[in-house]
């Protein structure tokens, strides 16, 4: 476990090799689930802005979502998360000609036509956020899907490329840039005493 301030991440994080691969999981993480996309009460501000104008990239099934239960809901669980159609796909996914799942935020963020990516829980996956219940600290967990995410595994071992370091955009934008450079500070010292991202050992 590495710890910088009130953040406590595995070592799974800086250990194991992830990139994502879109052409061989389509975008599964978007589908496959117990509820949508956690989304944090100033995310929820970000869906109310943005609706009016992802809504021309949603498909007709989540815009039919989304206007009988509302642009977010609320679950025991996880708390607030985005909608889904048939409790499958997100209702702000909509698959492309290839099948592969894409945002709408993401689309239109990527367009210029909203400043907010999309939801930091989507960005940061398959990094796992969550509070501990006995202290202000936070844990960052790396929980990828066996079967789905084995490709992108298999390319993360391939091109040498340890998750946190795929992952240092949604990172930085979660947690800073001062954290990820501590973080990866501690991850080249880590690696100088044997370990490697590749194989994990």
């Amino acid at each position: 476990m590495i710890v910088i301030d009130n953040i406590l991440v595995s070592d799974d994080i800086v250990e194991a090799a992830f990139v994502c691969n879109l052409s061989k999981c389509k975008g599964g993480c978007c589908e496959d689930g117990d509820a949508g996309a956690p989304l944090s009460d100033k995310e929820l501000d970000e869906v109310n802005k943005s609706y009016e104008v992802v809504q021309s990239l949603m498909t007709k099934e989540g815009i039919k979502e989304v206007e009988k239960n509302g642009l977010y809901r609320y679950d025991r669980e996880f708390g607030w998360v985005t909608p889904t159609v048939n409790d499958k796909i997100c209702a702000y996914g909509n698959k492309d000609k290839l099948g592969v799942i894409k945002c709408v935020f993401e689309e239109a963020y990527n367009k210029g036509q909203i400043t907010w990516k999309k939801p930091i829980s989507c960005h940061l996956y398959p990094i796992k956020p969550s509070v501990s219940k006995y202290s202000n600290n936070i844990m960052l967990n790396y929980e990828p899907r066996e079967d789905m995410c084995s490709p992108a595994c298999s390319l993360g071992k391939e091109l040498q490329v340890p998750v946190y370091k795929f992952l240092k955009e949604p990172i930085v934008r979660a947690y800073g840039q001062d954290f990820y450079e501590a973080l990866d500070n501690i991850a080249k010292d880590f690696y100088s005493i044997g370990k490697d991202p590749q194989n994990n050992k």
